[in-house]
């Protein structure tokens, strides 16, 4: 299995390529801010063909380029609904300081495709199946996927529900910690020790290690406070 990987934007989101190999069809997922170049360029170097992006949530830094993309492909993208309305109104789900340094202003429009994702659902594509799991925290409509490889081993695309050391914000609009504190022990907690997860910000890390050594996952409870992480 190919995973091509790289931050992105001012708030160094994390984009990935995943393939079954070096000139197969791929899927992008979370192409944020000035992903597209990097992005067209990964798809060159690997001699890819992109056939969908999938987004773990509808905060900027991880969607700005999906209609580019999207639409300069011919694929479709796809979101939970609940997150849908922020590919058109992207401030909607930031915090006021993160708008203030964008001036006030930042547009968006959605693909020509855009289709909405499901708890539970298991998506072929690029000849892969991801499973997506709603994991309702840092935003109303934030997922992960679940992949194996042909190897065996286990990948975890975390999004921001889940960060090496850490967890994402939840006092952003949509954002709420039980929901968060739920998604984790439902969602995170059970997975195995050895799979690898790729964030949304930062390094990658396992679910053994995070289980270990995660303060946020030690003794789940609702009065956890998010930390500053994400938008």
């Amino acid at each position: 299995m190919l995973v091509v990987g790289f931050p992105s934007g001012a708030l160094q989101a994390n984009c990935y390529l995943l393939a079954a190999g070096k000139g197969e069809p791929c899927v992008i997922v979370d192409p944020g801010q000035d992903a597209e170049e990097p992005v067209a360029q990964a798809i060159r170097e690997h001699s890819l063909s992109p056939v969908a992006v999938v987004l773990t949530h509808g905060h900027f830094d991880h969607c700005f380029a999906v209609t580019p993309i999207c639409d300069g492909n011919d694929i479709p993208g796809w979101i939970h609904p609940d997150d849908r309305d922020m590919l058109s109104d992207p401030l909607k789900g930031v915090s006021s300081e993160t708008a203030a340094f964008f001036g006030g202003r930042l547009e968006m429009r959605e693909p020509s495709d855009v289709r909405e994702l499901t708890d539970q659902a298991v998506l072929d594509l690029a000849g892969l199946k991801l499973t997506v799991d709603h994991t309702p925290g840092h935003t109303r409509g934030s997922v992960v996927f679940r992949c194996g490889t042909e190897e065996g081993g286990r990948l975890l695309f975390a999004g921001d529900t889940l960060f090496a050391g850490s967890i994402g914000r939840t006092d952003l609009p949509g954002g709420d910690m039980r929901q968060m504190a739920a998604s984790l022990r439902t969602r995170i907690l059970p997975l195995e020790d050895d799979t690898v997860v790729l964030p949304g910000h930062g390094p990658t890390t396992t679910i053994g290690r995070e289980r270990a050594t995660n303060p946020f996952l030690t003794g789940l409870d609702e009065s956890v406070p998010g930390p500053a992480r994400g938008l």
